[in-house]
């Protein structure tokens, strides 16, 4: 559960804004142990989709999304500053609860299918006006 900003009151996974000096997967182990806690390595990362939102009437708000999995980690997920960690069985996922285009790509992603999407919101990006996905048998940048 995101506790703070942007998303807050959402079930999310960690995440957040790569710094100059970081690699996009630098960014991802940083932000996992900030959020919840728990240690990732880079060989362990698993790069499953890439997503561009577009919000129409919020200036600023649009965004680039890099969507990693890890299977392995070391430590258990801990609540911070920023999140409550909690886990949930694939089928019970929260998705009504969540941002309102994960229930479009999540459940593919986390059956092991790759994607790269675009989502594009109306108002304050609580509904999308159109999106597109577009599945790929591996995953290029």
């Amino acid at each position: 559960m995101k506790k703070r900003g942007f998303g807050a009151g959402k079930w999310n996974g960690p995440g957040g804004k790569v710094k100059e000096d970081e690699t996009i997967e630098e960014a991802v182990i940083r932000e996992v142990r900030e959020e919840v806690g728990i240690l990732v390595s880079k060989k362990d990362l698993e790069k499953v989709g890439e997503i561009e939102f577009f919000f129409s009437e919020q200036k600023g708000w649009d965004i680039f999304v890099h969507i990693f999995f890890s299977k392995k980690w070391k430590g258990e997920p801990v609540e911070s500053e920023e999140m409550k960690p909690e886990w949930f069985k694939i089928s019970e996922l929260p998705l009504d609860k969540m941002w309102v285009d994960d229930k479009y790509w999540l459940p593919d992603a986390l059956a092991g299918k790759k994607f790269k999407a675009k989502f594009y919101f109306k108002g304050s990006g609580e509904e999308i006006d159109r999106y597109e996905i577009n599945k790929l048998e591996s995953f290029v940048s």
